[in-house]
C-alpha cells in the first residue's frame, strides 16, 4: 500500500472521522483517499478553498471531540501554523501530517527533511511543541498513527507525523489494525452541540481557563516536563562498540543502516541511533556512549542540516559532532563508507 494511502487508512481505523485539506505533492493522495473513504467511514471530508481555512475547520471539529487529521507540505504546511498555534493555546487534540518537500519558498517536489525546525521548535509564536512522530517506513507510519492520537488526548496537544515524500510515496506491505470506535463525548471539555447541558467554550487557555498567568505558565511546564520525562522514542543499531555513531531518521534511516552493515564487514565499527520522536528528542539514547566512540554524525536531507543541534545538545560535548547535511539527496553506500572514513581521518571538522 501507498504510504500515503496507509496513513489515511490508519487515521480512519484509529477513529478519525473528520479531515480537511488542500492538494499539494507529495500529500495529495492523503486529500483523494480520505475523500471517499472518510464518507463510507461516516465521517466528514472537506476539501478547503486553502489550508488557512482548512486548519480552522479541524480545530472546531476537535473542540467537539472528534479525531481530526489534515495533512499538508512545504508552503501549504506553512500556512496552517497560525491555526496550529491556536489549537495549542486551547489545547486540543489532533493528528497533522507533514509530507516534506525540499527547499524553500515553493521548492521542489523531491523528498527531503528540511521541516525539521519547523514542525519540533515550533512554526508559530509562543511557548509550546507538537509531538513529533517521524516513521522510517510505511509499517511505522501506519503503527504510530494511533499511537500520535492516544498522546495527543493524554496531553491536549496537537500530534505531527512527519515523514518525507519519499516514504509517503513508496509502496510497501503492511499490517493495518483493526477498527476503533471514538467515542468525542467522553471528554469533560468537548462541545456537546446539544441543548440542556452546561454551556461550554473551547477558546485560548491563556486568557480564561487558568485564574493567574503563573498558573498558566506552570502548566505548560509541568504538561513539556512529562511529556520530555515520557514519550521519548527510539532504536539504538549496534551502538555498543561502535568508533562512530551516526544519528538518522527517516528515509534517511535506512540507507545508512545499510552502508553500517557493509562497514562493518569492512571492519569498520560504526552504529546508529534513530530518533523515532523529533519531540521530545530521545535525549536518554545518548546517556550511555561507549568509551571506543571518536565521534556522532547527524546525518539528513537538508542544506544546512537542522537536528544537528539537537544531537549537540544530547552529546553534551563528551564527543565530537560531525553534520552530515545531504541536501535532497540521499547518499548511498558508498558515500556513507566515504564519509565514515573521513571522519576516522581526520577529514573532517566537527561542529
Amino acid at each position: 500500500m501507498k504510504g500515503n494511502d496507509a496513513v489515511s487508512e490508519a487515521a480512519i481505523r484509529a477513529g478519525c472521522r473528520f479531515f480537511s485539506g488542500y492538494p499539494i505533492t507529495p500529500q495529495s493522495e492523503i486529500v483523494e483517499y480520505m475523500s471517499w473513504r472518510m464518507e463510507e467511514a461516516g465521517g466528514s471530508f472537506v476539501q478547503s478553498e486553502s489550508e488557512l481555512s482548512g486548519i480552522s475547520m479541524i480545530y472546531g471539529a476537535a473542540a467537539c471531540g472528534l479525531r481530526t487529521m489534515g495533512s499538508s507540505s512545504g508552503p501549504g504546511f506553512d500556512l496552517i501554523q497560525e491555526g496550529i498555534g491556536y489549537i495549542v493555546s486551547a489545547e486540543l487534540p489532533t493528528l497533522i501530517v507533514d509530507v516534506v518537500r525540499y527547499g524553500n519558498g515553493l521548492g521542489e517536489i523531491v523528498p527531503a527533511q528540511s521541516d525539521y525546525w519547523q514542525v519540533v521548535k515550533n512554526g508559530a509564536h509562543g511557548d509550546y511543541h507538537c509531538l513529533v512522530f517521524a516513521p522510517a517506513s510505511v509499517q511505522e507510519a501506519v503503527d504510530l498513527v494511533g499511537h500520535a492520537y492516544d498522546k495527543a488526548e493524554e496531553y491536549k496537544n496537537p500530534a505531527i507525523l512527519y515523514y518525507d515524500g519519499a516514504i509517503g510515496q513508496m509502496m510497501e506491505p503492511i499490517v493495518l489494525p483493526e477498527m476503533k470506535e471514538h467515542d468525542p463525548d467522553q471528554f469533560s471539555w468537548s462541545i456537546k452541540g446539544r441543548g440542556g447541558e452546561p454551556q461550554k467554550q473551547v477558546t485560548s487557555k491563556c486568557y480564561y481557563e487558568y485564574t493567574t498567568p503563573e498558573a498558566y505558565v506552570e502548566n505548560l511546564q509541568t504538561k513539556y516536563a512529562a511529556i520530555e520525562k515520557n514519550e521519548q522514542m527510539w532504536e539504538s543499531y549496534l551502538t555498543e562498540d561502535a568508533d562512530l555513531i551516526f544519528v538518522a531518521y527517516g528515509i534517511m534511516s535506512r540507507t545508512c543502516k545499510e552502508a553500517i552493515n557493509v562497514a562493518r564487514k569492512q571492519g569498520i565499527k560504526v552504529g546508529m541511533i534513530r530518533p523515532i520522536t523529533l519531540y521530545p528528542y530521545p535525549v536518554k539514547a545518548f546517556e550511555t556512549l561507549p568509551e571506543t566512540l571518536k565521534g556522532v554524525i547527524s546525518v539528513e536531507m537538508s542544506a544546512l542540516g537542522q537536528m544537528v543541534e539537537d544531537v549537540r545538545l544530547a552529546v553534551n560535548g563528551r564527543k565530537p559532532v560531525f553534520n552530515y547535511a545531504t541536501g535532497k539527496m540521499i547518499p548511498d553506500t558508498e558515500e556513507f563508507i566515504s564519509y565514515m572514513k573521513n571522519v576516522l581521518e581526520g577529514k573532517e571538522e566537527s561542529v
